[in-house]
C-alpha cells in the first residue's frame, strides 16, 4: 500500500513532494476502534535516500490509520498519510536528509494503554545515497591539506568534485545505537526483553521486526543530535547494525561518531569500525558503557542474541571468539578498550533516583595544552563539562606521577591513549557502581579515536560553552575540516635541545647541562632531572640488534667532542668522576645526531653537510656524504634517517653510506613540526619525537613516505 497525504493536518515542508496520489471524495467515516492497541514496526532499522521501507501494523482492526512521519532532529514533519493495516510501504523521497526519522501510527479515538512503550512508533535512519569516490582519511586528508596549504576544508564538501552524481556525502557519520533501544525494550518483562540482566526469565534473544525499539525515556542521544545542526554541523546518520559488516559505508566518511549509549556490539560491527579507524578514519565516541555486551545478529540481521552467559550460548562450543558475553570477559577476551581506549568495568554507574547526582559532577582537566581544549582557556586541575557525567561512565586503569595521569594499558588501553580529563566518582557506589570517568584520545592504526566517557555528554552542550567547544575541536579535527599539522603537544614548554629514545625511555638535554628523562608518551608528563649533560647540543641512540652495537646513548657537544653513556638514569660516575666518556670527535657546529645501520651521521647546518662515520671505527676521520638538504636535527626511525630543516619541513633519506653513492634527502609526506632554529628529534616504535628551547614536546604518530 502506498501513502496518501491527507489534508488534515496541512501539507509537508516546502521542498518535499508528498508520496503518493492525494484522497478524493469523502474521507472515512472515524469509528472508536475496538480489540487490541495499534502496533507498528520496520522490517529494517535504516533505508538509503530514495528506497523502501516496509512497515506492518496489528490492532488496527481494518479502521483507516493516520501516520506522521517526523524528522526526529529537527523536528519537521515530512509526510501525513492515511494506511490501513495490515502492511504499507514508504517510498524515502530522495530529497530527505540523511536524519533520524519517527514514524507515528495512530486511529482515531483510539485511548492506548500507558505503558505500552510508544509500541504505535517506528523509528527508523535514512542513510545518504552514497556514490562517487569517499573522501580522503586520516594521512591522506593530512598530506592533502600539507600539498594545498592555501585550501580550506569543510564538512559536506566533496573531496573530488564532479565524481559523485549525488550531493556529496558529510565527511561526518552519526550511529544511532538502535541495537542498545531493542535491547531496553519491554525490561522484566519475561521473555520478552533482555533485561533486567540477572533475571532468570529474561530473553536471549529479540526481533527487530517486532513493535517498539525506540529511545528510552532519557533520550540520552537527543542532545547531541539537537546541538549538531544548531551548531553548523551537516552530518549523515545510519542504525548501528549498518556497521555491522560496514565496510563500504564508513569508506564515504572521514569521522564516525558514536553517541549517547551505545551498549550492545556485533562482532562484525567492531571488525568494521577498527579497520576503518586502523585504515585512516577517525571515531569519536561521545558515549559511554560502549560495547559492554558483545551480542549476535541472526535471521539477516532482524533477530539479536545475547545470552549473556557462556554456559547457555551454544556458540561457546564452536566459536568462543563469537560467544555473548562481555566483551572483556571469557571466553571473548576482546577488551572494548582496544577500541574505544576506555570501559565501563572501571567506570561509573548511577541508577534509579541516584540519577540525580549526574547535575553535581564535573571532570577536571589534566592535560590542558592539548588541541582538544584549545579556545576554552582552561587550565590544569580545573574543573568543566558539570552535568555531562553519567548515568554511566566509561574509564581506564591509571598510574599518577607528579599529579599526571597515565594509562597503564594492564586493562587493554592502546599504549598511545593520552589522558584528558578525569573524575573520580567512587562515592557513586551509594548510587549504584563507584568507579571513574576518563576524557582521552589515542592512535588506532592510522587513524585517531577520541572518547569522551559518559553517556550524558550531549545534555549539556546547548548550555555549556566549554564543552561546546571541545566538541567543537574534536568534530573540526577528526572530519578534517581543522585537521592540524599532525604534530599533537605531549608536554609543557621546557629548555630542551637535544632527544634521543635508548631501551624505551625519552631522554632529553637541556640548556642548563642536565640531561633529563621521561617515558616514551604522548601524556604530558614531566621530565626527571636524572644527570649531567654540558654542553650537549645532540643525542642518539642505536637500534637494538643493529649492527652488534650496544644500546647507549651518544652526544656530541658544543666543543666538538663525542661522548657516550650508558642510558641508565641517575648513573654512578665512572672514576674519573664523569658520567660520559668521551669516544672521539664530531663535525664542528654539529647539531644533529643519528644512529642506523652501524653507522653515525651529523648534520652541520652553518655549511649544510651530512657527515658520516662508523660506529664500529670511531677512531677513524668523518666522511662528507654531501649536502644536508637544510636539516638541523636528526634521528632513526624505521631503519631511515628523519630530518627537520629551520623552517619546519619534514625531511627523510635512506641511511646509504660511503660507498652506497650520492642519496638526497626529500620532502616526506608529513609537514613538520612549527619552525624553529633549535629543532631537535628523537623516534621510538613508528613514532616521531621533537621539541625546541621555550616550545613544548610534540609527537607525530606514523609519518609518512613522500607521495609519488
Amino acid at each position: 500500500m502506498t501513502a496518501r497525504s491527507t489534508s488534515a493536518d496541512g501539507p509537508p515542508p516546502t521542498g518535499i513532494p508528498p508520496t503518493g496520489t492525494p484522497p478524493t471524495g469523502p474521507l472515512p467515516t472515524v469509528l472508536p476502534p475496538t480489540g487490541d492497541p495499534l502496533r507498528a514496526w520496520a522490517d529494517r532499522t535504516s533505508c538509503v535516500q530514495g528506497g523502501d521501507l516496509a512497515f506492518h501494523l496489528t490492532g488496527a482492526a481494518g479502521a483507516a490509520v493516520r501516520v506522521r512521519i517526523t524528522d526526529a532532529v529537527s523536528e519537521q514533519t515530512r509526510l501525513t498519510a492515511t494506511v490501513h493495516a495490515p502492511d504499507w510501504t514508504l517510498a524515502v523521497p530522495e530529497e530527505w536528509p540523511s536524519s533520524l526519522y519517527r514514524a507515528t501510527f495512530d486511529v482515531p479515538l483510539e485511548n492506548r494503554p500507558t505503558t505500552d512503550e510508544a509500541e504505535h512508533e517506528v523509528w527508523f535512519a535514512v542513510r545518504a545515497a552514497l556514490t562517487g569516490t569517499a573522501a580522503p582519511t586520516g594521512k591522506a586528508a593530512l598530506t592533502e591539506t600539507a600539498a594545498n596549504p592555501g585550501k580550506t576544508a569543510h564538512p559536506g564538501k566533496a573531496a573530488h568534485p564532479g565524481k559523485a552524481t549525488h550531493p556529496a556525502p558529510s565527511r561526518i557519520l552519526v550511529s544511532i545505537p538502535f541495537a542498545t533501544w531493542r535491547a531496553y525494550t519491554h525490561a522484566g518483562q519475561p521473555r520478552r526483553g533482555l533485561y533486567y540482566s540477572e533475571q532468570p526469565y529474561r530473553a536471549a534473544r529479540v526481533s527487530f521486526a517486532s513493535p517498539g525499539g525506540g529511545p528510552p525515556p532519557e533520550r540520552w542521544e537527543e542532545g547531541l543530535l539537537r546541538w549538531l545542526p544548531d551548531a553548523g554541523y551537516q552530518v549523515d546518520y545510519c542504525s548501528g547494525l549498518d556497521l555491522h559488516n560496514g565496510d563500504e559505508l564508513l569508506s564515504h566518511y572521514r569521522l564516525l561518531v558514536v553517541n549517547g549509549h551505545d551498549e550492545y556490539w556485533s562482532m562484525e560491527m567492531r571488525d568494521s569500525v577498527e579497520n576503518f579507524a586502523r585504515r585512516g578514519g577517525n571515531v569519536a565516541f561521545f558515549a559511554a558503557n560502549t560495547a559492554w555486551w558483545q551480542m549476535r545478529l541472526e535471521d539477516d540481521g532482524r533477530t539479536m542474541v545475547c545470552h549473556r552467559d557462556a554456559v547457555t550460548d551454544p556458540m561457546t562450543a564452536t566459536d568462543p571468539r563469537r560467544t555473548t558475553v562481555e566483551w572483556s570477559s571469557a571466553p571473548v577476551d576482546r577488551p572494548e578498550n582496544s577500541m574505544t581506549g576506555l570501559s565501563f568495568r572501571r567506570g561509573a554507574g548511577a541508577w534509579g533516583e541516584g540519577m540525580a547526582v549526574m547535575g553535581k559532577e564535573a571532570y577536571t582537566v589534566r592535560f590542558a595544552d592539548h588541541w582538544t581544549f584549545a579556545g576554552t582557556g582552561l587550565t590544569d586541575g580545573e574543573p568543566f563539562a558539570r552535568g555531562a557525567l553519567g548515568y554511566e561512565t566509561d574509564a581506564c586503569a591509571l598510574e599518577w606521577t607528579d599529579g599526571v595521569p597515565r594509562a597503564t594499558g594492564v586493562d587493554g588501553t592502546p599504549g598511545s591513549f593520552v589522558v584528558l580529563a578525569t573524575a573520580d566518582l567512587r562515592h557513586w557506589r551509594e548510587y549504584g557502581q563507584g568507579g571513574a570517568a576518563t576524557m582521552g584520545v589515542f592512535r588506532l592504526g592510522a587513524g585517531t579515536v577520541f572518547n569522551a566517557g559518559t553517556i550524558n555528554w550531549g545534555s549539556v552542550l546547548a548550555d555549556d560553552p566549554v564543552a561546546d567547544r571541545i566538541t567543537r575541536n574534536v568534530l573540526d579535527r577528526l572530519s578534517g575540516a581543522a585537521p592540524g599539522d599532525g604534530w599533537d603537544a605531549a608536554g609543557a614548554p621546557d629548555e630542551v635541545r637535544a632527544l634521543a629514545v635508548c631501551e624505551s625511555v625519552l631522554f632529553g638535554a637541556d640548556t642548563r647541562g642536565r640531561l633529563l628523562c621521561r617515558e616514551v608518551s604522548g601524556q604530558n608528563l614531566l621530565w626527571r632531572p636524572v644527570g649531567s649533560a654540558p654542553g650537549v647540543r645532540a643525542l642518539a641512540s642505536a637500534r637494538e640488534a643493529a649492527g652488534g652495537l650496544p644500546l647507549e646513548l651518544y652526544a656530541a657537544t658544543e666543543n666538538g667532542r663525542l661522548l657516550r653513556r650508558d642510558p641508565v638514569p641517575n648513573l654512578v660516575p665512572g672514576e674519573d668522576g664523569e658520567e660520559w666518556t668521551q669516544v672521539g670527535q664530531v663535525p664542528p657546529g654539529t647539531t644533529g645526531l643519528a644512529l642506523c645501520d652501524a653507522g653515525i651521521f651529523a648534520v652541520t647546518p652553518h655549511d649544510d653537510t651530512l657527515h658520516y662515520l662508523s660506529a664500529l671505527a670511531l677512531d677513524q676521520p668523518w666522511q662528507v656524504l654531501g649536502d644536508a638538504g637544510g636539516a638541523i636535527a636528526l634521528t632513526t626511525l624505521s631503519c631511515r634517517l628523519w630530518a627537520v630543516t629551520a623552517d619546519g619541513r619534514l625531511r627523510t633519506r635512506l641511511p646509504a653510506g660511503p660507498s652506497d653513492g650520492p642519496v638526497a634527502f626529500e620532502d616526506a609526506g608529513t609537514p613538520g613540526p612549527p619552525p624553529h632554529p633549535r629543532t631537535t628529534l628523537a623516534a621510538h616504535a613508528g613514532v616521531l619525537y621533537a621539541t625546541a628551547p621555550g616550545a613544548p614536546l610534540r609527537v607525530c604518530g606514523g609519518p609518512a613516505l613522500p607521495s609519488r
